[in-house]
């Protein structure tokens, strides 16, 4: 239970810091060297710092504010520093440019790995299973953009 409860925790430090905008702590919950990062619509990443890079040149920006939040997680201890784990994600994200929210149901499915007693994110792999765009009118009235089945891909 020890080492699920650290990978929660760990979990929970990448998300929070995606919604806290801060790089370095996103970039220090992917082990350092070769790892896997296949988010749905984005270009796969495996190195940490290539993803940090364009975390911070399009998460980072003023007027984007995102929320994560995770919730049935299964994890699945598959060695004595190996797991697995599957979580589903409600992720909404509010954009102030253009007035914009985007509320997206996504399944990860992700890898972990512990090395000198602490666990890592070795691999993870998003799938949209759905999406709501919203645009805010001036006055405040709420028109659907996009209400969609999940991206093909």
């Amino acid at each position: 239970m020890e080492d699920k409860e650290a990978i929660r925790a760990l979990k929970a430090r990448y998300l929070r810091a995606c919604d806290l905008k801060q790089p370095d702590v996103v970039r220090d919950c992917f082990a350092p060297g070769q790892i896997r990062i296949a988010y749905q619509n984005f270009p796969e990443f495996n190195d940490r710092d290539a993803f940090v890079d364009v975390y911070r040149s399009m998460g980072c920006q003023p007027g984007i504010y995102d929320i994560h939040h995770a919730t049935n997680w299964e994890i699945d201890l598959t060695g004595a520093d190996s797991a697995t784990g599957r979580w589903s994600l409600n992720f909404r994200t509010i954009l102030t440019g253009p007035r914009q929210i985007v509320r997206l149901a996504v399944e990860y499915e992700d890898i972990y790995r512990r090395e000198n007693g602490r666990w890592w994110i070795v691999e993870t792999v998003s799938k949209v299973t759905s999406m709501l765009t919203e645009q805010v009118a001036q006055d405040g009235s709420i028109a659907m953009v996009v209400l969609a089945e999940p991206p093909a891909g």
